[in-house]
């Protein structure tokens, strides 16, 4: 017998008697056909609590695939991806238990959670005291899911990707830390000795950081003993054909199979050995041999923005581009495997230690290197002032994408609470601006020395946050306080401004403004001729500090000069000594929009190539506005056109002031006014002129809730106009205006869709209200079932009984409010006739009762045949003056191709009885489409808001 099998069975027979933490011992065999591990396993838990322990809990996460209704089938749902829920079975893991017995053999009672079933609750025979160990067989078949889901699991090739595939213990610090899986790669376990054998065919390649003592070889199989000490995670891979190398540097040995494409072997040597060091010299000693680092790990954590344009135009070179991805990922892997802390309530800490350190690196080696890259050179980018800003500068305006919007949340919130932009992107980019902020306002190296001391004291242990803080409040005699109270622990925003400078003969007295409810420090800068004369840093500022100074040789103040600070508002953060004020800034003029510049005024020039309707065909013109890429409160909008069809002058305008509210549902109130001019029909125009207020409610508790309520009032002007040359009949009032008031609520979730509609109307000749109700539900069995119910009555009607203008449509409303993208609205015949667009009475057959000017009632339903084809009926009653209700059906096929977005309607039967088989039937199919970017948008951002 070879060395290395004595080796194997000394730390097993080691592992069986030795007392001093968890050890976890597999016996594994794969068989590939069947997507099945057979596993034997022994468990040794210790209790390193002070507490007598009745019950132990497992995580197996596996199991978290078993069906459509568990926390990650929820958690796919909810970010909208239908892939699990269309899942077939066979495509979906489990785990089935067959024992689990003490060291006695006695079998022992478990049962999963029944709000987590990814999590086994252990009951033992007898009490286990602290600091004594519990021995528990089990024996389980491990069902891998598709490794399309999360990443993990077996691939269509038979390529296997195993990570959280066994059972493990759930970490016990006084209260039990167990969670289901949610697809956010944060395990919580214990460190544990870790012996493995595993048994899989021969065509296969084993990839692991345990340490492999031994391989044995069948005709058919192999086995591989694998050995790992302190470990928390044993990430195996089995590929038939292997892409991954290794770099062994004098620090670590890295196995990695990250695209390099275009990256020499000798300059990934000389890139690992650079990073290992980098490492090592900063975070401290890795104590293991290896660090495994893989494509799907930086998949799950990228470099966002320009880095993933694809190859050929990325504007950073093929070795940054490298060095970035692996320093990237060996960081989270480091912390991962070293720093015990919660990664589900506790992970700010970790990921501040991960972004803080990527962008020491990029200060310490690329300082130079822009954020837009190689593009920044280029002619007409580079006057943009994105491209004056640094590599590192992108960090700071990920994250306040979400401040700006008012979608940020707290360091503290728990991670599967997180919105799925503020867990990959802003939370993780917080963190790591917020450690650059404290360890600026400390000085001294502390934050790094805090930072190294830290990871050193608590490595492989089971920690906190708090003693962080606690070690650095012994470090500095600085309060920082502010930082983890106001900073962390809340959604506080950063906001300064100087005010009511006076000049005096030797001295300068100013206003330091703090326009939030915050305690953090600002920076303030003395400046001459664009070079920094002073820095100081202001503390405790409730509400106005007023500073007097000497008047030195400088000519200008500033706040947060040197935007270390994530501050909300840059623009009024200077004041110039000189005659006129310095935040009288001069106007910039920019084609296409740009990252904000505090130093000016800007105004944004965009040309414009629009297709809005038939009648002014490709319009040509441009927008002026001021909106930056992070949102700001007033946004203002000119857009004159030129008509090409209509040779007329068209286009709008808009004026908008936001003011965003925090801790409470109603999170924002937005009041403006708007104005168009377009085309409504051939040689017909319509001017709409129209303020308005809206209201925005969600659930304070749960941004990750799709529940929205929406309120908005608004009053419209409208006045139309009709040429020499129209084909429309002259209009009997042509100008006429609305006040309008409408509530909507809703949950627009994948499986369960919920919306309400109040909407209420007055004008000089009608009043009206109407309710719209839809319903979607979409069944385990992937049948889709659609419903909505309408109902509209007229308070007071005194238009002219000979026009419908300003009815209930039954299957196409004429629109006078001007809400919908029709792109033939006054058409009668032809295509865009033939556009549906669901409101008011939804029917898709036109009908002979089209209108009514009393009231309407409709339901409109439809339900899955087979994939996108679904079959539809409506039903309906429509009350004109003067006539008994009438009552309306149809019926026929959809073709669901884009929900929402792009539908076909076939109608079959009706009130006009069969219609498939009734002449010029193509002019019966009702087309359901959009070509609004923004509405095409909303399909990829409602997966990160």
């Amino acid at each position: 017998m070879k060395l290395n099998s004595f080796l194997f069975i000394a730390l097993f027979l080691w592992s069986c008697v030795i007392i001093g933490q968890n050890k976890i011992d597999l016996n594994a065999s794969i068989d590939v056909d069947t997507k099945t591990i057979k596993i034997n396993q022994r468990l040794v838990y210790q209790n390193q609590s002070n507490d007598t322990l009745t019950t132990i809990y497992l995580n197996d996460w596996n199991n978290s695939y078993s069906t459509k209704n568990t926390p990650l089938a929820q958690r796919f749902t909810e970010e909208y991806n239908n892939k699990f829920h269309f899942a077939k079975s066979e495509q979906r893991g489990y785990t089935i238990i067959t024992t689990i017995k003490d060291d006695t053999g006695n079998s022992l009672i478990y049962s999963n959670l029944k709000e987590s079933p990814d999590v086994i609750k252990v009951e033992l025979q007898k009490p286990l005291l602290p600091n004594e160990t519990y021995d528990i067989t089990l024996a389980y078949d491990v069902v891998l899911p598709d490794d399309n889901f999360t990443g993990y699991g077996i691939s269509p090739i038979k390529d296997f990707n195993l990570k959280y595939w066994y059972i493990t213990p759930t970490v016990y610090d006084g209260e039990w830390q167990y969670y289901s899986n949610k697809n956010l790669d944060d395990l919580y376990t214990s460190k544990a000795d870790i012996t493995i054998q595993i048994e899989f065919p021969l065509n296969y390649q084993l990839i692991s950081e345990l340490n492999t003592l031994d391989i044995r070889q069948t005709p058919n199989k192999q086995t591989f003993f694998l050995h790992g000490k302190d470990r928390v995670k044993s990430l195996l891979i089995l590929k038939k054909f292997s892409d991954f190398k290794f770099v062994q540097t004098d620090d670590f040995t890295i196995f990695s199979d990250l695209s390099s494409v275009g990256v020499l072997s000798e300059e990934k040597a000389i890139i690992t050995d650079k990073i290992t060091r980098f490492i090592t010299e900063n975070l401290g000693e890795y104590p293991h041999e290896r660090l495994l680092i893989t494509k799907q790990d930086y998949k799950k954590d990228p470099l966002y923005g320009l880095n993933q344009l694809p190859d050929f135009i990325r504007p950073f070179p093929d070795n940054f581009q490298y060095e970035l991805k692996l320093l990237k990922t060996a960081l989270n892997n480091y912390l991962e495997n070293t720093l015990l802390i919660n990664p589900r309530k506790d992970y700010w800490l970790r990921d501040g230690i991960q972004i803080y350190f990527l962008m020491k690196y990029v200060e310490t080696y690329y300082p130079d290197t822009k954020l837009l890259g190689t593009l920044a050179d280029f002619w007409g980018i580079r006057s943009f002032h994105a491209s004056d800003l640094k590599y590192n500068d992108q960090f700071n305006l990920f994250f306040m994408q979400m401040v700006r919007t008012n979608r940020d949340q707290s360091l503290t919130t728990s991670k599967d609470s997180l919105l799925k932009y503020n867990a990959n992107i802003a939370g993780k980019y917080k963190a790591g601006i917020g450690l650059r902020y404290l360890d600026d306002f400390v000085n001294s190296n502390v934050i790094e020395a805090t930072i190294s001391e830290y990871l050193k004291n608590n490595q492989l242990k089971i920690a906190k946050s708090s003693d962080f803080e606690n070690l650095l409040k012994s470090k500095t005699s600085k309060d920082v306080n502010w930082f983890f109270n106001d900073y962390i622990n809340s959604r506080k925003k950063i906001d300064f401004k100087i005010k009511d400078l006076k000049k005096f003969d030797d001295s300068i007295q100013f206003t330091i403004r703090n326009k939030r409810e915050n305690s953090m420090p600002i920076s303030l800068f003395t400046l001459g001729k664009d070079s920094i004369v002073s820095k100081s840093w202001i503390e405790n500022i409730e509400k106005d500090s007023t500073i007097t100074i000497s008047r030195n040789r400088f000519e200008k103040l500033a706040l947060n000069y040197d935007k270390t600070i994530p501050e909300f508002n840059l623009r009024d953060n200077y004041k110039s000594l000189k005659g006129f004020p310095f935040n009288s800034k001069p106007v910039q003029f920019r084609l296409f929009k740009d990252v904000e510049d505090p130093n000016y005024n800007q105004i944004f020039l965009m040309p414009l190539v629009e297709f809005n309707n038939i009648y002014d065909g490709l319009t040509l013109g441009a927008k002026f506005y001021n909106k930056t890429v992070l949102r700001k409160r007033l946004n203002y909008r000119l857009s004159p056109q030129y008509a090409t069809k209509s040779k007329s002058v068209t286009g709008g305008s808009s004026v908008y002031y936001t003011h965003y509210m925090e801790d409470m549902d109603l999170y924002n109130l937005t009041y403006g006014i708007n104005a168009k001019y377009n085309s409504f029909a051939e040689d017909s125009f319509v001017t709409i002129l129209s303020p308005s207020l809206s209201l925005f409610f969600r659930d304070n508790d749960d941004f990750r809730s799709n529940k929205t309520k929406f309120l908005n009032l608004r009053y419209l002007d409208i006045s139309r106009t009709v040429g020499e040359n129209a084909i429309i009949e002259d209009l009997l009032d042509p100008d006429y205006s609305v006040l309008n008031l409408r509530y909507v609520s809703s949950d627009p979730g994948l499986v369960n869709f919920n919306k309400w509609y109040y909407d209420v109307q007055f004008a000089k000749n009608f009043g009206k209200i109407a309710v719209n109700y839809e319903y979607r539900k979409l069944s385990e069995n992937n049948r889709q079932l659609n419903f909505r119910l309408f109902a509209g009555t007229f308070l007071y009607n005194k238009t002219d009984p000979n026009s419908d203008y300003f009815s209930f449509a039954l299957d196409r409303p004429t629109d006078y409010l001007f809400d919908y993208n029709y792109l033939g609205r006054s058409e009668a015949s032809g295509v865009f006739s033939q556009q549906i667009i669901i409101a008011e009475g939804g029917f898709k057959s036109k009908l002979e009762t089209p209108f009514a000017n009393q009231w309407m009632t409709t339901a409109n339903a439809s339900t899955t045949i087979w994939k996108y084809i679904e079959g539809y009926g409506d039903l309906g009653l429509v009350k004109s003056k003067g006539l008994n209700p009438a009552f309306v059906y149809d019926s026929g096929i959809k073709l669901d191709l884009v929900t929402d977005y792009f539908e076909l309607y076939f109608p079959i039967y009706s009130n006009l009885g069969w219609e498939i088989g009734q002449p010029n039937y193509d002019q019966k199919i009702r087309i359901k489409f959009t070509v609004d970017p923004q509405a095409l948008l909303g399909l990829f951002r409602r997966k990160w808001y």
